[in-house]
């Protein structure tokens, strides 16, 4: 079955009489949005990403420090 002219016609009329014009620009509005914010989500998939960028460093030990402390382990108290 195909359609013609005249049923897409009366299709549109029904569709614009039930949505309004308003609500349908602003459906085509979010729809445009929905598509260009996918398309950036998946541009950030494909970016390589810098192995470092996210990771935890340990702190950095300071050697005075640690002689220090091993020089008081060592003393009998």
């Amino acid at each position: 079955m195909s359609f013609g002219v005249w049923q897409i016609l009366i299709l549109a009329i029904v569709v614009l009489v039930l949505f309004g014009r308003g609500r349908i620009s602003e459906m085509m509005g979010d729809f445009g949005k929905g598509i260009s914010s996918f398309k950036k989500g998946m541009n950030e998939d494909e970016a390589p990403s810098d192995p470092a960028k996210g990771q935890i460093e340990a702190p950095a030990k300071d050697p005075a420090a640690e002689t220090k402390s091993a020089e008081k382990s060592d003393t009998p108290s």
